[in-house]
């Protein structure tokens, strides 16, 4: 699995090494591994620039519903640079495409209490904006201590100031002198990991609930303004909520007039078998962001619902100082938005929510069987998400040593039999394929995915690993 080093030389590899700093990437591995350059796509399937299929086991990042190469997203874009190219919403300017968009977002919106649509460009600017809105609103309200917002361990809400703040994984926060004030964290509701013995998941739900009333008076009702959760924590390890929790915490909520915020940024636009995580789960948001597959990220373009409460705070702020003093250069831009309605059209006319019903029991069951592998401790599957945690010991639940990265060293083999994977939150390895994934796709997929396990056991018998 070795390469080159590649400091020197004019390939596309080389140029990259010398002038491109990459996400989420050990800087100075890749400085002597290189990039892996993906060149084109089709369907659910990538090309490297030396010919190589992959399937996208991960959507790209959560997010390419529609997969690679869908023309009539293509012509959308197309279609409307050639009408208006860019335009602004400040200062009462709008667009065909923003208002259509706004009006199919509320159509479709978990909850009727949703009733305007705020435009950003991705889901990290979607959350960023969740807590200002939060707390303009308070300041609005009269209640100018309400400001401290809940969050979960291992969740993940994006990487701008805030959004990394309220992200629950210490990597988002080493050395960046994170989390800000007013961002706090509760129990990570992972049964597998915290339950505890003899604890049913409804007594864990019981539980964890508990916990945030008790947080919740620790730092005193009047200071606490919002909850915000992934309806299936994503970078956390696909962490499938346990029965009850969602019920249970909204109780709660509700008890203390605190917000709840649903992160629909990857559980949205039918991923979890409905439109929304919120509808799988029962949730009922005051406030709910989304992006990813709202344009198939085909181009960058993200929202917040905000409910009509919320909303006559905006107005009443913005008489009080002059203007809402928010918004992005291209918020609502119209090339992304005209995208994004036709991803929302294309859904309704293809049954895309049909086709995940349908293809899902064959995706979970695939996962299910690899309870059996000698390296699987826990599978987490819901709609078209799941992961498997791999473990050193099934009967303890005892992770490998972190040293070893044999999450990651598992993702590289997958990605050399042909499927690119995800590994998250450590030993966890992901799967989210696009929306469109046929039955025997999802089996070549699994087939893969197997395979690069099974290589990742040889390493772990070859070297000892699970007694060290």
């Amino acid at each position: 699995m070795s390469a080159p080093h590649f400091s020197q030389g004019n390939s596309l590899a080389a140029r990259d090494v010398q002038n491109v700093i990459h996400a989420y990437t050990n800087l100075s591995a890749h400085e002597k591994t290189g990039p892996l350059i993906i060149e084109t796509g089709k369907g659910v399937h990538v090309y490297d620039d030396n010919g190589k299929e992959y399937i996208e086991g991960l959507a790209g990042l959560w997010c390419t519903s529609f997969g690679f190469g869908e023309k009539e997203l293509i012509d959308a874009a197309y279609k409307q640079m050639q009408k208006l190219p860019y335009y602004h919403s400040f200062a009462s300017k709008s667009t065909e495409p923003g208002i259509v968009l706004a009006e199919k977002l509320l159509n479709l919106a978990p909850s009727s209490d949703l009733s305007k649509v705020f435009f950003v460009n991705s889901g990290s600017e979607a959350n960023d904006t969740v807590v200002k809105l939060v707390w303009y609103y308070n300041n609005s309200k009269g209640r100018p201590e309400k400001k401290k917002i809940i969050s979960r361990q291992k969740a993940y809400h994006g990487v701008t100031v805030a959004a990394a703040s309220m992200t629950g994984l210490p990597p988002l926060h080493n050395d960046f002198d994170l989390p800000i004030q007013n961002i706090t964290h509760t129990s990570c509701p992972h049964y597998y990991r915290f339950g505890q013995e003899g604890e049913s998941e409804e007594d864990f739900a019981t539980r964890l609930a508990s916990e945030l009333e008790t947080k919740i008076l620790e730092e005193g009702p009047e200071t606490v303004a919002a909850f915000i959760a992934e309806p299936v924590m994503g970078a956390g390890g696909v962490i499938v909520p346990p029965k009850g929790y969602f019920e249970k915490i909204q109780a709660v909520l509700k008890k203390y007039d605190v917000l709840m915020v649903a992160d629909e940024v990857i559980c949205g636009f039918g991923r979890t078998g409905n439109m929304w995580g919120s509808e799988t789960f029962g949730i009922k948001p005051d406030i709910l962001s989304c992006a990813k597959a709202l344009s198939s990220a085909y181009l960058p373009i993200a929202a917040v619902m905000v409910s009509d409460e919320i909303y006559t705070e905006l107005v009443r702020q913005s008489e009080k100082h002059g203007a809402f003093a928010h918004g992005y250069t291209y918020s609502g831009h119209p090339v992304p938005a005209a995208v994004a309605v036709r991803t929302l059209e294309l859904m309704e006319e293809r049954n895309i929510l049909d086709h995940v019903q349908k293809v899902a029991p064959l995706f979970k069951q695939r996962f299910e069987a690899l309870q059996d592998h000698p390296l699987v401790g826990e599978v987490r599957v819901c709609g078209l998400v799941g992961a498997v945690e791999l473990v050193a010991d099934k009967d303890t639940r005892r992770s490998f040593d972190a040293s070893h990265g044999l999450g990651a060293k598992a993702v590289a083999y997958m990605q050399e039999e042909g499927l690119i994977s995800r590994a998250v939150a450590g030993d966890n390895v992901a799967l989210c394929p696009p929306l469109i994934i046929t039955k025997d796709e999802i089996n070549t997929m699994f087939d893969r995915f197997e395979a690069g396990l099974n290589r990742a056991n040889a390493d772990v018998e070859a070297n000892n690993w699970r007694s060290t």
